[in-house]
């Protein structure tokens, strides 16, 4: 009898562990997720790790722009580093507005360096002519250039989705589910 207690404590010891370690947020990730539809979401380990880059066709200039983003391990921020673009004009970043940030002049356009800007969460459209594209790494380095591997948002979702993108840490079987498998 005593055996028996004592096996049944082990097996519920055992079940607990392992419930907890497939259920306990432990996976650090950056969370892309539809705003209207959060069940819609693709994870990355790697771009919260390296960061990564989101890539469109701007609006007025038709040229392509390049915003690079790190994950702040510390608090879960999301912070814009750099911002490369091919031609200068209306809504491309001003340098005055932004404290430590510096202009370089590249073959293929502009780099706005040490941006800097800080945000909780990030929100905006999947584009239908703007082709918004994601990379999940970050060249880091003194010059970003263009993303080795861009990897359509309409691979995921549909055009004039409003995304939700956030650091956060989650489960085993939530990873499983929508970890992004282009890692």
């Amino acid at each position: 009898m005593k055996r028996r207690k004592i096996a049944y404590g082990v097996l519920v010891f055992i079940l607990l562990v392992i419930l907890y370690v497939i259920f306990f947020p432990r996976i650090s990730v950056l969370s892309i997720s539809n705003k209207k539809n959060p069940k819609q979401k693709i994870y990355s380990t790697q771009a919260y790790e390296a960061g990564f880059c989101i890539s469109y066709t701007h609006s007025v200039n038709k040229g392509r722009v390049h915003d690079y983003y790190e994950c702040d391990k510390a608090n879960g921020d999301l912070i814009l580093t750099n911002s490369h673009f091919v031609s200068y004009g209306a809504g491309m970043p001003e340098l005055e507005e932004t404290d430590g940030a510096s202009f370089v002049l590249l073959e293929n356009g502009y780099l706005m360096k040490n941006i800097n800007r800080r945000v909780p969460k990030l929100v905006m459209a999947v584009g239908v002519i703007a082709n918004h594209t994601f990379s999940p790494c970050y060249f880091g380095g003194e010059l970003p250039g263009e993303p080795l591997s861009e990897i359509p948002f309409t691979d995921f979702f549909e055009p004039q989705t409003s995304l939700i993108f956030e650091c956060k840490k989650i489960n085993y079987i939530d990873f499983m589910l929508y970890g992004l498998k282009r890692d």
